[in-house]
Parts: structure tokens; C-alpha cells; sequence
């Protein structure tokens, strides 16, 4: 293993894992879909297939020479799933342990944040729930851990899943503008203990960079790497939706750390991409084509990948 005092490289990763759910049914969720007997005939070969999809795409983030230190992930739905991902995959071995939010979501997805051991000795963490005035479809928590870091140094992380934009942009658009009012909160806290505090906030934020609710965030002086982001193979952006690409995972930073990025990118290798045939060019490789499963599917979104210098 490296010694921890010359490891002054952190890399970070941000992925979507859509929908990955044990096969067992949760009386208190939705989430009847993904079992065997439901739409999508979810089984225990479905699902360990899935944790072996993902957990090759996140160590295949940094290429053969490094491994991820922070993931943060989405669409993940109980402690069983990220057990089985970081302890028996092929992730095991690699000294990752993870921490996750358990909200009222409907379907119960939630969000985590994976760390290796050997980088990032966590301080403290919560779940921070926003307000939320439909009893009836609950936001999702966000994830809050600081922790120390190689250089000896405390980094601040948030992890996010805003709503979608189903029933509309319009519609929805105060539902996520919640969520970032409550991130900002947790941000000013963090900076009242800490004017200089290292943070990084990331997530599905289920909106592009020029958005409202983005800009917000930018504007509580934090900013938004993803707008530097590179790519290969013609992609521009994470999430592909009905022909076009978009960039809806995000990764921003506070001011205290902008100096420290070294590059940021969306991770779009052969095999987690395929020919678009309805719209031209290439398509994430996700799980589930309406329902139609692809075994060799991985995700409907791209990884994004931060490389900081500390």
C-alpha cells in the first residue's frame, strides 16, 4: 500500500448508479419493480450482475495506475446493496468502506459516499432532510461527512439527488430549488466553524449548469467544475435524454479548493457507452432500456471524475 504522506493526489468520482436495488421487497417502499416477481424481474442473477457492472465502472474510473479515494454515489437503496458492493465484488480488496443517507424516499433510493480507508478517515456525518411541504413524495436527504485526508488537513463532503423534472421543469423547479436552499444552509454552517472549509458538494442535481437551482449554488461562492469537463467520442455530457446530451451530475467546490483541481472529466470508456441508433452518435450502456434488461449495462449516466492536488 502507499504511504498516506506521499499520497498528495485525491481522486474523486461522481456516478448515477441507476436504480441499483437488492431483490427483496421493503414492506415500507415502493420498490415492488425490482423484485422477481415484479415488472422488471429483478433476481438475485440481475442483481449481482449489477453490482459487478458497477463495481468494475468505478474502479476503472482512474485507468490501471490509481484507484478512486471518494465515490459518491446515487440510486443506491439500502445498506445491503452497499455492503455487497464495496465487501463482495471486486471492490473488496481494495479497503473501501462506505456511509449512506436512509430518508423517506418513495422507492427508497438514496445516496452514499464511498471511502478508502487508506485516504479519508471519516469525522462526522448526518443526514440533513430538506423542508418539504409534499408529505406525500419526500426529498431525499442529502449526505454530509467530513473527514480527514492525507495531507492532515479536514475535507467537507455533500452529497445530493435533487428531484427530477417529471410533470415539468416549471413544476418541479421550487422541489429542487429546496434542496439547494438546504445545501446552502449546511454550506453556511460549515463556514461559520470554518471560513476556509474544503468542500465539495456532488450529486444528480437533475439540472445543467446554466440552471436556477446551479447558479444558486454558485453564487454562495462555490464553484462548478463540471462546466470544464472533458470528454471523448463526441459526448458532451453525462445523461443523454431523448437524443441530447446534458450534463446533470455535477461536482462543485468551494473557492478554498479551486486552486487544487487539477482536471476534471466524464468518464465515457468503449464499454460503458453503445451506438445511438434512433439519434446518431453513442448512448450510456444503462441496465434497463424500458424493460428490456442488458446484462452487459452499466448505467444511464457517465461517471465524473475529479483529480485534486492536496
Amino acid at each position: 500500500m502507499i504511504s498516506l504522506l506521499f499520497l498528495t493526489i485525491l481522486t474523486f468520482v461522481q456516478l448515477n448508479c441507476e436504480n441499483l436495488f437488492d431483490c427483496q421487497h421493503d414492506s415500507l417502499k415502493e420498490d415492488t419493480e425490482f423484485t422477481p416477481d415484479g415488472k422488471r424481474q429483478w433476481n438475485r442473477n440481475r442483481y449481482w450482475n449489477k453490482i459487478k457492472n458497477i463495481s468494475q465502472e468505478l474502479a476503472g474510473c482512474c485507468g490501471n495506475d490509481t484507484l478512486p479515494d471518494l465515490i459518491t454515489l446515487c440510486e443506491v437503496e439500502n445498506d445491503s446493496v452497499m455492503t455487497d458492493l464495496t465487501r463482495r465484488s471486486s471492490l473488496s480488496r481494495l479497503g473501501y468502506r462506505y456511509i449512506m443517507t436512509s430518508s423517506h424516499d418513495k422507492r427508497g433510493i438514496d445516496v452514499a459516499l464511498i471511502y478508502n480507508t487508506m485516504s479519508f478517515r471519516p469525522i462526522n456525518h448526518r443526514s440533513v432532510t430538506p423542508d418539504d411541504c409534499d408529505d406525500s413524495h419526500p426529498l431525499r436527504d442529502i449526505l454530509y461527512v467530513s473527514g480527514c485526508i492525507t495531507s492532515g488537513d479536514t475535507l467537507h463532503v455533500i452529497v445530493v439527488h435533487a428531484p427530477s423534472k417529471f410533470g415539468g421543469d416549471k413544476k418541479s423547479l421550487p422541489r429542487r430549488m429546496t434542496v439547494m436552499e438546504k445545501t446552502v444552509e449546511l454550506i453556511d454552517s460549515i463556514r461559520h466553524a470554518s471560513p476556509q472549509a474544503r468542500i465539495i458538494i456532488s450529486g444528480d442535481f437533475n439540472d445543467t449548469a446554466d440552471s436556477r437551482p446551479m447558479t444558486y449554488l454558485e453564487d454562495h461562492a462555490l464553484l462548478n467544475i463540471t462546466r470544464q469537463a472533458t470528454c471523448s467520442n463526441g459526448i458532451r455530457g453525462s445523461y443523454k435524454y431523448k437524443g441530447k446530451w446534458e450534463t446533470i451530475d455535477h461536482i462543485l467546490v468551494s473557492h478554498s479548493l479551486r486552486h487544487n483541481v487539477i482536471s476534471t472529466r466524464i468518464h465515457s470508456t468503449p464499454y460503458l457507452i453503445y451506438k445511438d441508433k434512433q439519434y446518431g452518435g453513442w448512448k450510456p450502456r444503462r441496465s434497463f432500456n424500458g424493460y428490456r434488461y442488458d446484462p452487459e449495462g452499466y448505467s444511464d449516466h457517465l461517471p465524473l471524475v475529479m483529480k485534486l492536488r492536496l
